[in-house]
């Protein structure tokens, strides 16, 4: 049985990051499905079990025996060890891209000290701004194949509270025991693909900037399948 690719997107954008390329694999014949996070962030912590929640809800359609590939962008990358406990489904691999990396161990903070710090002053009412308003416009504008992406990318990004980066993430016990790999985009997550390595994952990289993904979907729908696939 083919497994299915589970695209899980930053909490901080939204699905349409990922449909693209969920597009290419479905032309290539792949089955694919995107949750959508986009609700997590309302009412009080914790926000990880709605994560949870939210992919398994995404599947519920999907027999139970049918294996799954998961694939996490950014920040959803903390939250791989417990959508992986939550779900029914036998995960076959894991597929970082440009994304954050959970602790082997222990709780994992979804956002360090230095972070909060530049965050804490942008919340207005225990809200933060979205989140491709946190930049400088010469740092976002690449990020975009062209304005009408962008427009669809920015409309959709939801406005998360500071309590969302406050909180840690807990790690079940053996979380990496099935073949995980890391897709690499660029700087500043060089350093955890190099982290990856250590780990003893594979790991690729596709040239780009932090969205990659919908500039470059084919490219990075091929880089996943040969990923899972040689995991």
């Amino acid at each position: 049985m083919q497994p299915l690719f589970v695209l899980v997107h930053s909490p901080s954008v939204g699905p349409s990051t990922w449909r693209p390329v969920a597009e290419h694999l479905t032309a290539a014949g792949y089955q694919v499905r995107v949750p959508s996070l986009l609700r997590i962030g309302a009412g009080a912590p914790p926000f990880w079990p709605r994560i949870v929640d939210a992919v398994r809800d995404d599947l519920q359609q999907v027999p139970a025996d049918s294996p799954v590939r998961l694939v996490v962008h950014s920040n959803a990358g903390l939250f791989l060890p417990v959508i992986r406990s939550g779900l029914d489904h036998p995960v076959t691999s894991s597929i970082f891209v440009d994304a954050a990396l959970p602790a082997r161990i222990g709780p994992t903070p979804v956002a360090p000290p230095e972070v909060l710090e530049f965050l804490r002053p942008m919340a207005v009412n225990g809200r933060l701004p979205r989140w491709t308003d946190w930049w400088d416009e010469a740092d976002v504008a690449p990020m975009f194949p062209d304005p009408l992406v962008r427009q669809t990318v920015t409309d959709e990004q939801p406005t998360l509270p500071l309590s969302y980066y406050q909180q840690h993430i807990p790690v079940p016990d053996g979380w990496d025991d099935h073949p995980c790999s890391y897709l690499l985009f660029g700087p500043p997550y060089d350093g955890l693909a190099a982290k990856a390595r250590e780990r003893g994952w594979r790991v690729a990289h596709l040239p780009g900037a932090h969205l990659h993904q919908i500039i470059d979907p084919a490219g990075t729908a091929r880089h996943l399948v040969e990923l899972a696939t040689t995991a």
